[in-house]
């Protein structure tokens, strides 16, 4: 399948100039997509163009990866209500490093191939570009008229908050990119969010009125969700590609957590599975759909793809522990950042270490620790065999914790009845 009909297919395509997919299937075609450094790192909203630069490069076009440090300085109005805060040179500095970092985790840069990707960043051809020559060179070959028409443009100059000239020059800013790229890299198509359309636009028709070029772009849609909640986002904010950030078992658990909806639009989205194997899976879950076979798959294969087949491992063994039937033996196996990460959001309890080396009586400790309201009830459940600690039952025999219960010399996890845990931290 060609190139753009294979992303036509997998839902990522939304504006396409004509003439862009017969350039495609003629030549070698450089093209690149830009990436915003206003976080050292990326979250998941940046995986559809990255899959889109994965995607051109595998089909043999050489992708240009473009780190915003100029156009960051500035601040994209697209989709924006309200004028952002602008960045210092060292913070900028410090996230385009981190971006730099992971775009290299996913595409070719090495291999010696025609079509190995390369890092560019814009602040290297702006930060000798003086105002007077950029509004003389640049300004004069884009009407007023033409950059009121975007969107991007009318939507803010119609609200309450308005429009900075900062804001409104960043059209021609990245327009410029594009030019500058063509130019001095042959790069003849730029890629990016349907919300970039106007700011890429802007791009191709300075690229024809002050070069006599052609170029072309596509964009794909802005990825939503079936319940109308913002993508990538969950309660505790953004999800980040950053192990530090977003940790791979809470990355997991995003994907895995998916609508059925969701999972059908977004298994072909952001993985790299082929059509045949893609509709096998979504046949195979709409014949059972309580097997969740397309989460799984998506929660894999994104897993894998940012973080490791290791981190899939973990990820897998970490929900058995809170969702599953693991063992004390899988829990004690675990280092104390990964039982941490595991037991993210689990109520956690306090307890002086003194008090558990004397031996803590198991009633008492229940009750004391408020896992119950009182010694009376602990006492029934634990005696119904409703208790476990450290995912093992406690026996009606066990009368205290002591320091050999504990994980990691630290920790203690307490399950009351299927669903209900807490972790004991005993410093």
């Amino acid at each position: 399948m060609h190139l753009i009909e294979d992303l036509q297919w997998r839902g990522m395509i939304q504006d396409i100039m004509p003439g862009t997919k017969e350039l495609l299937e003629k030549e070698m075609v450089s093209g690149y997509i830009g990436f915003d450094p206003t976080s050292d790192s990326l979250h998941i909203g940046s995986l559809v163009p990255i899959l889109l630069l994965v995607h051109f490069q595998k089909a043999g076009h050489k992708p240009f990866a473009l780190v915003g440090g100029a156009t960051g300085m500035v601040g994209d109005p697209s989709g924006k209500s309200e004028e952002r805060n602008l960045l210092s040179e060292e913070t900028l500095k410090f996230n385009q490093d981190g971006v730099r970092k992971q775009l290299s985790k996913f595409l070719d840069f090495n291999s010696g191939a025609a079509n190995a990707a390369e890092l560019v960043n814009n602040y290297d051809w702006f930060k000798d570009f003086s105002f007077l020559n950029f509004i003389r060179d640049v300004g004069k070959h884009i009407t007023v008229n033409y950059m009121m028409a975007k969107d991007s443009v009318k939507k803010r100059l119609e609200g309450e908050t308005g429009m900075s000239f900062t804001e409104f020059t960043y059209q021609l800013v990245q327009g410029y990119d594009f030019y500058w790229l063509y130019q001095h890299r042959n790069c003849k198509l730029q890629m990016g969010g349907s919300d970039q359309w106007g700011n890429i636009v802007t791009g191709t028709e300075l690229i024809r009125r002050k070069a006599g070029g052609e170029a072309f772009a596509f964009t794909c849609p802005l990825i939503t969700k079936a319940d109308g909640g913002k993508f990538g986002k969950t309660e505790k904010g953004n999800v980040w590609l950053d192990p530090a950030k977003t940790s791979p078992y809470q990355f997991y658990q995003f994907w895995l957590n998916a609508s059925d909806e969701d999972a059908k639009k977004w298994i072909k989205i952001f993985t790299l599975l082929s059509r045949e194997t893609i509709e096998e899976l979504i046949s195979k879950h709409e014949a059972a759909p309580h097997e969740r076979a397309l989460q799984k798959k998506l929660a894999e294969e994104l897993t894998c793809f940012v973080h490791s087949r290791a981190d899939f491992e973990f990820a897998l063994k970490a929900s058995d522990i809170l969702f599953g039937n693991a063992t004390t033996a899988i829990l004690q196996s675990l280092s104390e950042t990964q039982l941490l990460q595991v037991m993210e959001g689990v109520p956690t309890i306090e307890v002086a270490k003194s008090s558990i080396e004397a031996g803590y009586e198991i009633v008492s400790f229940l009750a004391d620790t408020q896992i119950f309201p009182s010694k009376g009830e602990a006492r029934k459940m634990w005696q119904a065999g409703g208790l476990s600690l450290n995912k093992s039952k406690i026996a009606t025999d066990k009368i205290q914790i002591n320091s050999s219960d504990l994980l990691q010399e630290k920790y203690l996890l307490v399950q009351k009845g299927k669903k209900n845990y807490y972790l004991i931290i005993v410093d």
